[in-house]
Parts: structure tokens; C-alpha cells; sequence
């Protein structure tokens, strides 16, 4: 509960004692270190912004985990409700489409009306389909209630990965974003495991109330403590929010204290300001992550982690198969076997992380740009791009080894030490590329990151539910050895797609920067334009500064100089 406390008056100190100090005694500059330093990109400490996307990454893990710790209880469901295999198999199919639908809807609406908002609606949403999915007693309450379950889980999940967007400075984003991933692959890893041993011995319907107490355990610490983080909402975080936007402790911390000093300056242009109203603004951006995807730079970020996704899903998918055919394993030890998995996408985070954050740094120093970890870096001409994309090659390259590898020592049985070792690196190596490429998103796109991340996620449900489907027939067509050497072949591809992006990425950028400023500054001359029901007094007595359609800002000057 200090969190709150601490922000609201220690943080804002600063501009307390600028907003009472008298102006004759404000200290003059003398010309010589008269230097425009950047305001901090925000409030929170190192250590609130820990707890903040701590918070974040618990809620993210329930949409892996409710879509594998199901996967267990499957045979024994279509034996209950008397249905085939491919009916039931259909609840996961569909599942897997809401999860990538979903979060395109609603990503506009938080980044635009707050993330608070969104994860209260998804929550309650989530419960209540835990409860009734517990409840259900026949295959139709199932299939569709299935489908509530994903909208809530996975809209929760792209709100969390769009908080660290909102907190934390692209200097010191690759950790956190690493931090966010672990449940995206944890969930995936312990799923099969906990499921198992929950159907097993307390029933298929204590997977959804051990999911509903959970979630239910995540919302009352949310409601409680987790603050707004919206950068329209509460710019850098010391804007006060509107009260639906509040946490518990907020909204009885603001009642104490009415007149806490605000930055508004760092708050950006909200729905809570515009003349379309605030609904109309947030519907106006109810699709904006298909627009997104007209943008050549993200199509071909999606594209590549789409396609790494897909070799994550056709081993899953072909694992449990495999491991009882070759092995002859119970579906107990398939479910450990999910382990390794884990383990390495751990040790990517391990390694991703730092990696990203210090070579930031190294291009930064031959660049001579200083960094930040408190301020938002200018990253209009710095190849982030290249910075980015420099640490994900390694990666890449040990999961087309490891992809190609999987098939050929599966299918000669060699020991079982020798697979858990190729299924941790795999986990190193493709977890790694997604970081990267998550890391990357939110860079170029921190003012939408919630519609840029809801893309990439329904880019990888969709590669991820194809890979599902093909990989049994190329393994029964093919064979096991060259169906997953075909798909190491298509990870080479990525190749010539990464060095485009780091080749062109700066390129791309500024030229949708001077597109945005074009708009800006058209709906500026609309907002200019004298209305007829102004009187000629007021007019002259109100400063009009005059704008016209050719009037260019000077970053936009910057952007065509640099295209």
C-alpha cells in the first residue's frame, strides 16, 4: 500500500515546489548549461514498476495455461459427454480462434479508455466462464462457453504485455519484456503436468474452480492495489484518473489528499478531451489493430514471429503422440516431459533480456546518444531495428538446428536424456526470438500497444493453429525426420525478412512519422478555423494564431529529411 504513497507524494515533489515557487525567485539560467533535458517517461520507481508488471505477467499466465491444462482432461470429457474425437477436439479449435479475435476488438478500447477498465470487464468475463464451465453438463454448454473463457483470458494477457509499454523506457525494456513472456511459455509447460494430475485424481471439473479461485485471487489484488498505467489516461503516472480508472487504495488515497500536483504536460491526447466523446473515440479505434497491419514494418514482424510460433506448437502437438508410440510413456511422464520447455524459455529470458538492454547501449555509445533509463529515448533515427534484431540471429539460428534435430532423434529413439536436452534448447531458442520480436513491437509502436501486440497475437494463434493441423499429416506423408527438416528450412527464410527489417526499419518509421504529423496537423487547422459562432468581440479580444494547410511542424521537417 506504500506504492500509491510513495508516488503520489514523493514523486511529485518536483512539481510541487515548481507550481509554488514565485517566479522572481525561480533560478535563472546563464546561457552556458542552458540544456533541454528530457522529463522522466515516468513517476514509478525501479521497484514499483517491478511490482506493476509483476502484477501484469500473473494476470498474462491464465490464457496459456487454460488452453493446456485442459488439454489432459480431453479423452475423458468425450467419454462423458458421449461425443467424438473431433468433436471435442473442435473446443480447442475454437478456443484458439477467440484467442486471437478477441484481443483485436478490445486492444482500441485500452488504449484509449485505460487498461483498468479492460482487465475488470475481462475478468469477470474469465470467472464467470470458469464457474459455468465447472457447472456444465453437456457438450453444447461446453463448446461455447469455451469460447467466453478464451475472449476474457487472452484480451487480459495483450492489456498486460501494453502495461510495460506505458511504464518502462526502451532502455530498460528488454528485461521486463522478457518478464512478461515467461507466463506465455510457463503456461504451455506446467499445463499438461497440472492438468493431468488434477483430472487424474480430483476430476476434470477442478481444472476450472482451481482456475476460477486463482483469477479470482489476481482480480481482488488488482481492484485493490494496481494502478492505472494509460499514457492518455495518466501520462507519465502522476495525472489522477477518473474514478472508474482508480485502484481501491487511489481512490481513498485521492480522497485525502484532492490537490495532489499533476504533470499534465505528459498526458497525451485522450478520449477523456476529444469532441468525439469518449465512447465514439474508443469505437473509432475499435479496429485499429487491422490497421496496423497495412504497415509494412509490423506485417513482417508478424510474419516472423508467426512462423517461429509454429514450430512451438507442432512439436507440442506432436509430442504426446510421439512420446507414447516411441516410448511408451503414460500421459503422467508426457506431461513432465513439457518441463524442459519451460527451463529453457527461463534461460532465454536469462540471456534475452540483458542482451537486448546492453545492445542498446553499445549502439547508443557509438552513436553518441546518451541513455536514459528514466527518460523515453528519441528513437526516431536510432536503428532499433538493428539493435533488436542483431540479438535475436543467434536465436534463430539454434532453433533451426534444434527444429531440424528434433525429428531425426525422435524417430531413431535414441536415449531419452539426449530429447529433454534438444526440448530445453528449443525452448532457448524459439522463446528467445519471440522476446525479441515482442520487445521490438512495443518500440516502434508504444502509443498502440495494445492493438500492435492484439496483431501479433492473432498472428501467432493462426501459424500456431495451422502448424497444429499439418503437422500430423507431413509427419505420416513425410516422415518424421524430413517434416521437421522442412521446417527448419523455413526458419532460414526469416533470415532475409530480419535484414530487411533492420535494413529498411528507420526508413519505414520516419515515413509513418511525417504521415501522422500530416494528419495531426490537418485536424490542427480544422480546430484553428474561426467558427461563425464566435462574436467579433471575443475575436478580438482573444490572441488568434494563424495556421494554415501549409504550415509545416518542424519534427516533420526532421522526418522528410530523413526519408
Amino acid at each position: 500500500m506504500a506504492v500509491m504513497a510513495t508516488v503520489a507524494t514523493g514523486s511529485t515533489s518536483a512539481l510541487a515546489a515548481v507550481d509554488t515557487e514565485p517566479i522572481s525567485e525561480q533560478p535563472v539560467s546563464d546561457g552556458v548549461d542552458d540544456v533541454d533535458v528530457p522529463p522522466p517517461y515516468s513517476v514509478w520507481s525501479p521497484w514499483q514498476k517491478k511490482l506493476i508488471v509483476a502484477g501484469a505477467a500473473f494476470g498474462g499466465f491464465f490464457n496459456p495455461i487454460t488452453a493446456q491444462v485442459y488439454l489432459p482432461a480431453l479423452t475423458v470429457l468425450e467419454d462423458e459427454f458421449g461425443v467424438t474425437e473431433a468433436e471435442i477436439n473442435l473446443t480447442v479449435t475454437t478456443y484458439m480462434i477467440f484467442q486471437g479475435l478477441t484481443p483485436i476488438l478490445f486492444s482500441g478500447f485500452t488504449d484509449t479508455l485505460g487498461r483498468r477498465p479492460g482487465y475488470i470487464f475481462c475478468f469477470i468475463v474469465y470467472i464467470s466462464a470458469n464457474i459455468a464451465l465447472a457447472l456444465a453438463n453437456d457438450y453444447e454448454d461446453l463448446l461455447v462457453i469455451r469460447c467466453f473463457q478464451s475472449a476474457g483470458s487472452a484480451t487480459i494477457m495483450v492489456i498486460c504485455q501494453a502495461v510495460v509499454a506505458d511504464i518502462i523506457t526502451s532502455a530498460e525494456r528488454g528485461a521486463y519484456i522478457a518478464l512478461t513472456a515467461i507466463p506465455s511459455i510457463l503456461g504451455p509447460s506446467l499445463g499438461p503436468v497440472i492438468g493431468g494430475a488434477m483430472t487424474q485424481y480430483l476430476g476434470w471439473r477442478s481444472i476450472f474452480w482451481m482456475l476460477t479461485i486463482a483469477a479470482g485471487i489476481n482480480f481482488l489484488l488488482m481492484l485493490l492495489f494496481i494502478p492505472e498505467t494509460c499514457r492518455k489516461v495518466v501520462g507519465d503516472g502522476s495525472v489522477r484518473p477518473p474514478w472508474w480508472c482508480q485502484s481501491v487504495y487511489q481512490w481513498f488515497y485521492y480522497r485525502r489528499h484532492p490537490s495532489v500536483p499533476q504533470n499534465l504536460n505528459s498526458l497525451e491526447k485522450s478520449a477523456y478531451t476529444t469532441d468525439e466523446g469518449k465512447l465514439k473515440y474508443a469505437t473509432s479505434h475499435l479496429f485499429s489493430s487491422f490497421a496496423l497491419l497495412r504497415e509494412k514494418e509490423l506485417a513482417l514482424l508478424l510474419i516472423i514471429g508467426g512462423t517461429v510460433f509454429t514450430g512451438v506448437y507442432a512439436v507440442g502437438t506432436a509430442m504426446p503422440a510421439l512420446l507414447q508410440n516411441l516410448y511408451g510413456f503414460t500421459p503422467m511422464q508426457i506431461g513432465l516431459m513439457y518441463l524442459p520447455l519451460a527451463g529453457g524459455s527461463i534461460l532465454a529470458v536469462v540471456f534475452v533480456g540483458p542482451g537486448m538492454n546492453w545492445n542498446l547501449r553499445r549502439h547508443a555509445r557509438k552513436l553518441g546518444m546518451p541513455v536514459d533509463k528514466k527518460t523515453k529515448m528519441d528513437l526516431s533515427r536510432f536503428p532499433i531495428e538493428k539493435v533488436r534484431l542483431e540479438i535475436a540471429f543467434p536465436f534463430l539460428l539454434l532453433g533451426v538446428g534444434i527444429i531440424t534435430s528434433w525429428g531425426w532423434i525422435t524417430v531413431n529413439m535414441v536415449e531419452i536424456e539426449k530429447v529433454i536436452i534438444v526440448v530445453l534448447f528449443l525452448g532457448v531458442g524459439l522463446v528467445g526470438v519471440n522476446n525479441v520480436v515482442n520487445a521490438l513491437i512495443v518500440d516502434i509502436y508504444p502509443d498502440t500497444a495494445g492493438a500492435a501486440l492484439a496483431a501479433y497475437n492473432l498472428a501467432k494463434c493462426i501459424m500456431g493453429a495451422a502448424s497444429s493441423g499439418f503437422v500430423a499429416p507431413m509427419i505420416l506423408g513425410m516422415g518424421m525426420g524430413p517434416a521437421f527438416t522442412l521446417l527448419g528450412c523455413l526458419y532460414l527464410l526469416l533470415v532475409p525478412i530480419i535484414l530487411l527489417v533492420m535494413w529498411k526499419g528507420v526508413v519505414w518509421r520516419t515515413s509513418r512519422h511525417a504521415r501522422e504529423l500530416r494528419k495531426k496537423g490537418s485536424i490542427l487547422v480544422r480546430e484553428h478555423e474561426p467558427q461563425e459562432s464566435v462574436s467579433d468581440t471575443d475575436m478580438a479580444s482573444t490572441p488568434q494564431k494563424e495556421t494554415t494547410s501549409t504550415e509545416i511542424l518542424p519534427a516533420e521537417k526532421d522526418a522528410r529529411s530523413t526519408s
